[in-house]
C-alpha cells in the first residue's frame, strides 16, 4: 500500500491511499488481483495515515492472506508491531524485490488517482 499527498496544497490535503492485492514470489509480482482505494481531507497524523490506509485495504475486493506491506516512511517510521493492529491481516515493511515493486504499482495508483480528484 501507498499515500500520496501528505503535503499541505492551498491550505487543504488530499491524501489517497491506494492498497493492491497482489499474489508474488521473492524478486517479481505474479499478479494483480484488484486495488482498492481511500481519500481523506484531514492532516497526515499517524491516526489519519493509519485510518485511510485501512479503509484503502478494506476497500479491496479480495481478502489479502498475507500482511500489508509499506514503505518505512508512510507510517512515519513507527515500528511495525505498533502499526499492524490497525490490519486485519497484519503489517509489515517491505523486505524483498517483489513486495517493493508491489508498493510501486500502489504508488502508482495513488498518485494516478490523486491527480484525478484535484
Amino acid at each position: 500500500m501507498d499515500i500520496s499527498g501528505r503535503h499541505e496544497e492551498a491550505g487543504e490535503y488530499l491524501m489517497v491511499a491506494a492498497a493492491v492485492a497482489a499474489t508474488i514470489d521473492s524478486n517479481r509480482l505474479r499478479d494483480v488481483g484488484g486495488m482498492g482505494f481511500s481519500t481523506s481531507h484531514g492532516q497526515p497524523t499517524l491516526e489519519n495515515t493509519l485510518s485511510v490506509s485501512a479503509d484503502a485495504v478494506s476497500a479491496l475486493p479480495i481478502v489479502p492472506p498475507g500482511p500489508v506491506v509499506a514503505e518505512r516512511g508512510e507510517f512515519y517510521e513507527e515500528p511495525a508491531i505498533g502499526i499492524d493492529p490497525a490490519f486485519e491481516s497484519g503489517f509489515k515493511y517491505v523486505e524483498s524485490i517483489a513486495e517493493r515493486r508491489t508498493v510501486e504499482v500502489a504508488h502508482h495508483a495513488a498518485y494516478a488517482a490523486r491527480e484525478l480528484l484535484l
